[in-house]
C-alpha cells in the first residue's frame, strides 16, 4: 500500500513493480496459509480488516490523509469483527 499510494503521488514504474511485488508477495502468504489449513472464512475477514487498518494508518500516519467519523466507524466495526469471528 504505500508503494500504490507513493506511486500515485510521485510516479515511476520501480515504484509501480515494487507495489506490484508487495502485493504479490501479500497473496502468497495467503495462498500458503489456506494451503496449510486455514479456514477461508476467518482468513478473508482477517485478511480484509488488516489491510484495511494497515490502510488506514499508512494513509493517516504517513500521508495526512483526513478520516471522517464515520470512517472511524467502519474502522471500528472491522475489529469487531474479526472478535466476532474469533468468538467459540
Amino acid at each position: 500500500m504505500l508503494f500504490s499510494k507513493t506511486w500515485q503521488i510521485k510516479g515511476g514504474w520501480w515504484i509501480a513493480g515494487l507495489a506490484l511485488l508487495t502485493c504479490l508477495v501479500s497473496n502468497v502468504f495467503w495462498l500458503i496459509s489456506l494451503k496449510n489449513g486455514a479456514s477461508l472464512v476467518k482468513g478473508a475477514v482477517i485478511f480484509s480488516v488488516l489491510s484495511a487498518i494497515i490502510a488506514v494508518i499508512v494513509g493517516v500516519g504517513f500521508y495526512k490523509e483526513p478520516m471522517t467519523n464515520i470512517q472511524m466507524i467502519g474502522l471500528v466495526v472491522g475489529v469487531i469483527s474479526i472478535l466476532l469471528i474469533f468468538w467459540e
